[in-house]
């Protein structure tokens, strides 16, 4: 289940019971005021554009005033004077903590290993990696034939390609069958339209093949033929696949599928062992899979399973066989096979059968083994199964919360499988693992410059009872000293959509707020999938509630159990996770000192009816589809931008980018606006424009750090930290 309006895209990273507190101070400490807050906005005058009010009618006659519909209009010169002029106002509001900015981000990056390579991983007679040279923002990838000993070939320079712009997405990178040619598609504009290229790796010179908006791809096992998926240009739904004909002029390429549902999305993969292309159709839990050998790229490909509402599988192959995990009267998912000669359902056979409380979330598929990925009480497992005799076993993992990845190595043949580990406390680190001799080789540990030592932090693992009796997991770190007693500040972040975990991982920026006192917490709240796919379910469409009110009481509980108390308590999220912070600070303002929305979804009524904004359509089965009364109704009750009111609310630090496709800045930018209408007090309400970036922020690495500089100065310039370290 994979978010489209997550950020962050590419972002950031469960478990025992709480340990390790100040007992005496739980109960006859007194919290103690923290010094002024370094701003003050009363001084400044905020711009306001100006009020254009548009009535809105819906589908089952309901009307609502929008007065600041008129800021969609992307092309108005007013709306980006409006958005220039915030932009001013925050930078003024926030000048007194320039310095402490600068000072966290040079901090941030001075963490960094800049000249860092990734692991080597084999591919057809050659070894892959991606290294990053001192001072510079981008990727290198290069690869080395046969031996690690052998000379580097660059493939991707990004770091030339994006000379000239203020934005560059270099992704999708396929190497032909024979070697000889690179495939990539490049985004310089921030909204995922992405243009797909091709380079002759002999001479370096670029081929004249070339599409508009692509994404995924194939190649045909004799690199005479190329497979790839186009978007609509409004709607920037995934709805064609093409074949191409490598040489032939591109207005020659053949359709081979049209997605006509406009609440689907179609894209292209390929098996394991490269015995097959896919053509998968689907959203969420909807789902059609095609297949073709690539042996033969013009024949026809032939469909699995016809799609039906609410039935998921996906597929691999190996042997003779397709596995194909499945929610087929299971809802946490069940593994079966069925013979590549006819996988109609008839023939399919249970391998790994349904378990109540185990959620058996992706598998990788080797020549020798299969490794299954699965949740069980919060956390990840991984499972190892032979493919001769059966026999299986899992991995240990020696911590009591941490994140732990498959990483799917592309060597049908390998011999070993990667994952990848860390914790809140541990950085990421890559470890090889054979199934044989029940062997693991640490790789690489992700470089902490700095003197950052994993032993000076403690991490827990706690659960929530919300109020309808859910037990919510919440992950904790601190640093060592941090006493239970309600003084520490403290940063909560969530998501809770899509059936996507928050899963604890090594936050590296993060220890610029743990070496300061923080608490650094993640609210594994309904609406993803940590406890399983019935987590997910009772988060979503006429559940939504819950992913709020989850939200708001693990907040509680963490004044309560004085891991802080609701002067020092921070919120965060990105995307549907800023949607959350909408949510909350309508429903629970007095619970935050500020919250951080970043590029939110928080006027989702207006979003979801107009179905030309991209992304739209395809999210009907996770918001509600406003054609319908009832659904419509439901997103009535905590639409952010429907719901704002007269009150005191907490500070608010608003992010957004001006080209993001995946929530269009007018949302956040007409939320800030009636909010100014609305609002009492004299909190911060600051929003910021990203004019050059995109859903998940700046391209470049460092560019990338200025932004979290800004949000923790604002944190700290709020609770009046001059940004000292806490003692060693």
């Amino acid at each position: 289940m994979k978010s489209l309006r997550f950020l962050c895209p590419v972002l950031l990273l469960l478990l025992a019971a709480c340990g390790q507190s100040d007992k005496s101070a739980e109960t006859t400490s007194v919290v103690t005021p923290m010094p002024p807050s370094v701003f003050h906005p009363e001084q400044f005058t905020a711009p306001h554009p100006a009020q254009k009010p548009k009535e809105l009618t819906a589908a089952n006659g309901d009307k609502r005033v929008d007065e600041y519909y008129w800021l969609n209009e992307r092309e108005n010169p007013e709306v980006r004077a409006y958005l220039e002029a915030e932009n001013r106002y925050a930078d003024s509001v926030l000048a007194p903590v320039a310095t402490l900015r600068d000072q966290l981000y040079e901090e941030m990056r001075a963490r960094i290993k800049e000249d860092d390579n990734s692991v080597p991983y084999f591919k057809n007679g050659y070894w892959y990696y991606t290294r990053f040279e001192t001072g510079k923002e981008y990727p290198i990838h290069c690869r080395k034939k046969g031996s690690l000993e052998a000379a580097e070939e660059i493939l991707i320079d990004v770091n030339q390609m994006a000379k000239g712009h203020d934005y560059c997405m270099v992704e999708g990178l396929s190497v032909s069958p024979d070697n000889r040619t690179l495939y990539y598609i490049v985004d310089y504009t921030g909204r995922n339209l992405f243009k797909g290229k091709f380079l002759d790796l002999q001479s370096g010179r670029a081929l004249p093949d070339e599409f508009e908006t692509a994404g995924t791809s194939a190649w045909s096992n004799d690199g005479k033929y190329f497979f790839y998926d186009t978007k609509d240009p409004v709607t920037l739904r995934t709805d064609k696949v093409w074949r191409h004909e490598m040489g032939a002029p591109t207005k020659k390429d053949a359709l081979v599928f049209t997605e006509t549902d406009e609440t689907t999305y179609a894209y292209l993969g390929k098996s394991k062992d490269d015995k097959f292309i896919f053509i998968t159709h689907a959203y969420t839990e909807t789902v059609e899979n095609h297949y073709l050998s690539a042996d033969n790229p013009t024949g026809e490909f032939r469909v699995i399973r016809p799609r039906e509402k609410g039935f998921f599988y996906d597929v691999d192959h190996w042997g003779d066989q397709f596995v194909i995990r499945t929610n087929w009267n299971a809802q946490n998912f069940r593994l079966m096979t069925a013979p590549d000669s006819d996988p109609s359902p008839a023939n399919w056979k249970e391998m790994l059968p349904h378990r109540a409380d185990v959620l058996l979330y992706g598998v990788d598929v080797y020549q020798d083994f299969l490794v299954v990925g699965e949740r069980k009480d919060g956390l990840k497992q991984i499972r190892i199964i032979r493919w001769a005799d059966k026999s299986e076993h899992y991995l240990d993992f020696g911590e009591p919360t941490y994140d732990a990845g498959i990483f799917p190595l592309p060597d049908f043949n390998s011999k070993v499988l990667r994952y990848n580990f860390s914790s809140l406390k541990t950085p990421a680190t890559v470890i090889d693992y054979d199934p044989a001799s029940r062997q693991k080789t640490v790789k690489k540990v992700q470089p902490v410059l700095g003197g950052f030592n994993a032993d000076n932090y403690v991490t827990e693992f706690i659960r929530v009872k919300a109020r309808d009796g859910a037990l919510v997991p919440v992950s904790l770190v601190y640093r060592k000293g941090v006493k239970r007693d309600g003084n520490a500040p403290c940063l909560l972040v969530g998501y809770g959509s899509y059936g996507f975990s928050y899963d604890p991982g090594f936050n590296r920026n993060a220890v610029s707020l743990l070496d300061r006192g923080f608490v650094y917490a993640i609210a594994h709240i309904r609406g993803g999938m940590e406890m399983g796919y019935s987590w997910y379910e009772n988060g979503k469409m006429q559940h939504k509630m819950n992913t709020f009110t989850d939200f708001v009481d693990c907040s509680k509980a963490l004044c309560d159990q004085k891991y802080t108390s609701a002067d020092r308590l921070f919120a965060s999220g990105r995307s549907a996770g800023g949607l959350l912070m909408g949510a909350v600070a309508n429903m629970a303002p007095e619970q935050y000192k500020g919250i951080i929305a970043g590029v939110p979804f928080v006027d989702v009524l207006t979003t979801m009816s107009d179905p030309s904004i991209p992304l739209t359509t395809g999210e009907y089965s996770e918001w509600g589809n406003p054609a319908n009364a009832d659904e419509y109704n439901y997103m009535k009750q905590y639409s952010p931008y429907d719901n704002v009111k007269a009150q005191n609310y907490p500070n608010l630090l608003v992010l957004t980018s001006f080209a993001d496709s995946q929530v269009q800045y007018f949302e956040p930018a007409k939320w800030v606006a009636r909010l100014r209408d609305k609002k009492t007090g004299n909190n911060n309400l600051l929003f910021k424009t990203n004019m050059s970036g995109s859903h998940g922020g700046s391209s470049g690495r460092f560019e990338v750090l200025k932004e979290r500089a800004l949000e923790y100065s604002w944190m700290m310039g709020l609770l009046g930290m001059s940004g000292e370290m806490m003692k060693q």
